[in-house]
């Protein structure tokens, strides 16, 4: 029986898990399943796949008599198809995405009673993720306390960002009470920076630029593989508009929101949130897919907001770098839209970027052209692999896991 690594990721109505099978060195991790719990506290949807076999998976629909309420629910459901498959797999640690490590986490932890706790006060800074990760914490420790806990952060990439980039112009006091730009999605940008020398060569170490575009969108520019400049924030609100939330704004919106137009605290958080974005751009959908599919004008307003914000940013990130050398597109859209990125990289021909039309709907991985000064890249990202790789890190040093 092989050791085995869980991956949790809980969104706010999925759980997406990959299980990893390891000597006990992150070098050997092999991923054997991949699967999402979909549409929770809907008619819910579990999907799983063998990324060894490309033309198999396993998908259960869940009995419609099985309530998935809430994401209790889906981890017993994946709890009890785990238990089918332990006579294969010896599960000994469950490494989890926790989105906001606030100023204490710059590195992944084992959890405890404490680190829950200092978890749990971070949840307003990431209403929409937090809350999902920490239950899923609470959960399996509950449930499988023989197994370790470890919390990987996607703020701790982005402790490498100078001084002067962490700051907002607010008043000390306030700076040091923790009121600072953290930075998102640092998981994804730590796999990608890993892989980079694999693509870009002796050039990984240049001034390099990820775009990591899905769900939400934030951008990150590096340098020698760290963060420099990032355009998330205090929060995952922050920066590019996303599928419903609303990225950079005039604070004085909100203020007026709520003195003119009586909102309270509560709706001006719903319409952030869960209303604006690409969804309140369009009034039709917050994906990517359908507004190109579509022939609305509203369509195709929010499609050309939404590549000129990522090519006014690609422009500020580049000028935090002192130049830039690549370009990489990765997540969801990044990976698969040869259209949105064409047209994110033909509003920066200014900065050296041209694109090969024919690499480009491939899917790259190279998707600029030989004469281009910025070369240009397509690179799936893989947070799961990073968050196993740091799980197994941490219970290589731990004594008491087996």
């Amino acid at each position: 029986m092989k050791q085995a690594i869980l991956v949790i990721n809980a969104g706010s109505s999925s759980i997406k898990f990959a299980i990893f099978i390891t000597g006990r060195s992150e070098q050997s991790l092999e991923v054997v399943y991949r699967g999402m719990i979909e549409d929770i506290g809907q008619q819910a949807l579990f999907r799983v796949k063998r990324p060894s076999d490309r033309t198999q998976s396993e998908n259960y629909f869940i009995d419609k008599n099985v309530i998935v309420n809430n994401h209790h629910d889906a981890l017993m459901t994946l709890l009890e198809w785990v238990k089918d498959r332990e006579s294969e797999l010896h599960i000994v640690a469950t490494g989890h995405r926790v989105v906001h490590g606030g100023e204490l986490f710059s590195e992944p932890v084992i959890v405890d009673t404490g680190v829950l706790t200092q978890i749990e006060n971070l949840i307003p800074l990431a209403p929409l993720h937090q809350a999902h990760n920490l239950d899923a914490i609470q959960f399996l420790r509950h449930s499988r306390p023989e197994w370790m806990q470890v919390a990987c952060f996607d703020t701790s990439f982005h402790c490498t960002m100078p001084e002067v980039e962490q700051r907002f112009a607010l008043p000390l006091d306030l700076t040091k009470q923790g009121v600072r730009r953290y930075g998102f999605h640092g998981l994804s940008y730590n796999y990608i920076a890993s892989v980079l020398p694999d693509y870009l060569g002796l050039s990984a170490r240049a001034r390099v630029i990820v775009a990591h575009l899905g769900h939400g969108v934030s951008m990150c520019a590096m340098k020698d593989r760290k963060s420099v400049a990032t355009t998330m924030s205090f929060t995952p609100l922050d920066g590019l508009p996303m599928g419903t939330r609303c990225g950079s704004i005039d604070p004085a919106v909100i203020l007026y929101l709520m003195q003119e137009k009586g909102m309270d605290i509560h709706a001006v958080s719903d319409l952030l949130h869960y209303k604006s974005g690409l969804l309140g751009l369009s009034g039709i959908s917050s994906d990517v897919r359908e507004l190109l599919k579509s022939d609305s004008q509203e369509a195709s307003d929010a499609i050309k907001l939404f590549t000129y914000r990522i090519s006014r940013e690609l422009g500020s990130l580049a000028a935090a770098l002192g130049g830039l050398d690549a370009l990489v597109f990765t997540a969801g859209i990044g990976e698969h839209s040869a259209l949105i990125r064409e047209q994110i990289c033909r509003q920066s021909a200014w900065l050296g970027l041209h694109v090969d039309e024919a690499a480009n709907v491939a899917d790259g991985p190279r998707i600029s052209t030989e004469d281009s000064s910025v070369s240009t890249w397509v690179i799936p990202t893989n947070e799961e692999l990073i968050i196993a790789e740091h799980t197994v890190r941490i219970v290589g040093t731990n004594p008491y896991c087996g």
